[in-house]
């Protein structure tokens, strides 16, 4: 029986809203990544510690998912956006007070987990109102806030004044604004009782939807491995192998990753998730190697090319994967199951990147970056062969 509560309202105005809304938690998300190198040079602290500055905004972005991503299965959509919504807020003012690592880590805390609870949140949402259009929207939309925050925060860092603060007021003006109109929303769910035992850590994988998952997993895995590389250390890694020292390029690395992986999403959008999933597996082990590549050469452009690749790869990965799991949930399934598959996620998102940051203390940025990427390509290989023997079997969905 569904439990979706019938509304005049359009939902067209609703769709835009939580499209708008998704993309400014991960715009805010990312905002920071062109800020770390400054942090870095402010604050005196070591890779160690900034890559534990971005680890814990994942670590508690999964803290989220695996305790209150299905509470609006049972509450309501509207509440649990804006709790969401204050969190994220408080975050923000937390950014633009800190002069600390303890700060920042307290802000990038604050900030994983309301993107967590945001994220299941919204997901479910957007597939409530469209349920063709809605795993698009959540397969491109965080990937443009990405390109979104860390462009813009790039842009305000070289050419504004006041960059380790601007940014975060912008994104605070917006999630008021967001926040406020949030209870104009029509609710899509009813009230369901067991909203105290959802808040138990869990990962909700309806039976239906666990083959699907376990076969999209080894893409996704590894195409979120090589985000978190990427928003965690790869500023820091082109300034060391080329000697830039533009305070832009932190930004235009994270944009041409994540817009690179929006514009594959969106040319793919038609195309079975059994097709989309391999085309990810190739084109991120093809795009690791130029990486690798472009490293030993000290080759900006090479470098600015491999992101293409590689952000081509990660797009259609998250978009295979996406599309294999989510349609099979049921609507009082979505929000569980959309916390389960982004926990899963950022687990590969942040654990290989934290491993990293410690890594580089006993053997160096460029020797750990050789390591993380023949890693990434083995695995990018591996799960292209397992889907490659799967296929005939035909267990992913179109």
């Amino acid at each position: 029986m569904s439990n979706r509560v019938e509304t005049p309202v359009s939902n067209l105005a609703s769709q835009v809203f939580l499209s708008i809304t998704l993309l400014t938690f991960l715009a805010a998300s990312s905002a920071p990544t062109p800020l770390y190198h400054l942090y870095q040079e402010t604050l005196q602290f070591s890779a160690a510690t900034l890559t534990l500055i971005f680890g814990v905004y994942a670590l508690s972005l999964l803290a989220a998912l695996l305790t209150v991503g299905s509470l609006s299965d049972h509450l309501g959509r509207r509440p649990v956006i804006f709790a969401a919504l204050l969190l994220d807020i408080g975050a923000m003012l937390l950014f633009i007070s800190a002069d600390s690592a303890v700060l920042l880590i307290a802000a990038r805390a604050l900030q994983g987990f309301a993107t967590g609870m945001a994220t299941s949140v919204l997901g479910a949402s957007l597939l409530d109102n469209d349920n063709r259009k809605g795993p698009l929207i959540n397969s491109i939309a965080p990937l443009l806030g990405m390109a979104c925050g860390g462009l813009g925060s790039g842009l305000l860092v070289e050419f504004a004044p006041h960059p380790m603060q601007l940014v975060y007021w912008i994104m605070f003006g917006l999630l008021v604004v967001q926040a406020a109109y949030v209870w104009r929303l029509p609710e899509t769910v009813s009230a369901q009782p067991g909203a105290l035992a959802s808040l138990r850590p869990t990962l909700h994988v309806p039976p239906q939807a666990r083959k699907a998952l376990w076969i999209a997993l080894p893409v996704d895995v590894a195409v979120w491995a090589m985000g978190g590389f990427y928003l965690s250390l790869a500023p820091s890694l082109v300034r060391a192998a080329t000697g830039s020292t533009s305070n832009l390029i932190g930004g235009v690395l994270v944009a041409v990753l994540t817009l690179s992986g929006a514009l594959a999403i969106f040319t793919q959008r038609n195309r079975s998730a059994q097709k989309v999933l391999p085309l990810g597996a190739v084109l991120l082990a093809i795009g690791v190697s130029l990486i690798l590549l472009a490293v030993h050469t000290a080759s900006l452009p090479l470098f600015l090319f491999a992101t293409l690749v590689a952000g081509s790869g990660f797009g259609s990965g998250f978009l295979g994967a996406l599309r294999s799991v989510v349609p099979l949930a049921l609507p009082h399934e979505r929000a569980g199951l959309m916390s389960a598959f982004y926990a899963l996620s950022y687990l590969a998102f942040c654990l290989p990147a934290l491993l990293a940051g410690n890594l580089c203390r006993s053997f160096g940025l460029i020797a750990t970056t050789d390591g993380y990427g023949v890693m990434l390509i083995g695995l990018s290989l591996g799960a292209l062969l397992m889907l490659l023997w799967r296929r005939p079997a035909r267990d992913l969905v179109a």
